[in-house]
């Protein structure tokens, strides 16, 4: 068959049929969009605000943020997704994820200080590891606070909620953010 021949009417459908998405792909993409429109009303007003969108979506994400009954959210939400489809999503998924990150950066950050103090509280060695790792710290002040927590904990191993022993974790979260 030579290739300048017409085509039957029925390839081009085909051919399109082919070529744009399955149902299935954009019920996920759907979904996806719904899933980061949940992900930005949890942000921060001010970071909503600074995002480039539509006023359209800013003033549903305040309506969704003033709606108190369960229903009225859900609607929202999925009018939110809707307007979702509209937008460039790159910059509120960057958003979204800065924001996680942040959260995450932070909840490790006091890990670390609680493991501090209680290697602290354990062990001499640990203030002579803690003042090398941070020279700047002012180990006297340490090392009064280490004191002042093991007493706190001696008195009452169980209640570990001594004034000194906060302000070890304090100490600890100060030098720790700025060593």
């Amino acid at each position: 068959m030579p290739s300048d021949s017409p085509r039957p009417p029925g390839d081009s459908a085909a051919i399109e049929a082919l070529t744009r998405p399955s149902k299935t792909r954009l019920k996920q993409a759907s979904h996806e969009l719904q899933a980061l429109g949940e992900a930005l009303v949890e942000l921060p007003a001010q970071r909503v605000d600074a995002l480039p969108l539509p006023e359209t979506l800013l003033e549903a994400i305040r309506e969704w943020r003033r709606t108190r009954s369960h229903e009225g959210r859900r609607r929202q939400m999925q009018y939110i997704g809707r307007l979702m489809r509209t937008v460039d999503a790159e910059p509120i998924r960057q958003a979204v994820a800065d924001m996680q990150l942040g959260r995450a950066q932070d909840s490790l950050a006091l890990h670390e200080a609680e493991r501090w103090r209680a290697e602290l509280i354990a062990s001499d060695d640990a203030a002579t590891r803690w003042i090398a790792a941070h020279p700047g710290a002012d180990a006297q002040q340490l090392r009064s606070l280490v004191r002042g927590a093991r007493k706190d904990a001696s008195g009452a191993p169980d209640k570990r909620n001594g004034r000194a022993y906060r302000e070890l974790f304090q100490f600890i979260r100060q030098e720790g953010a700025d060593g």
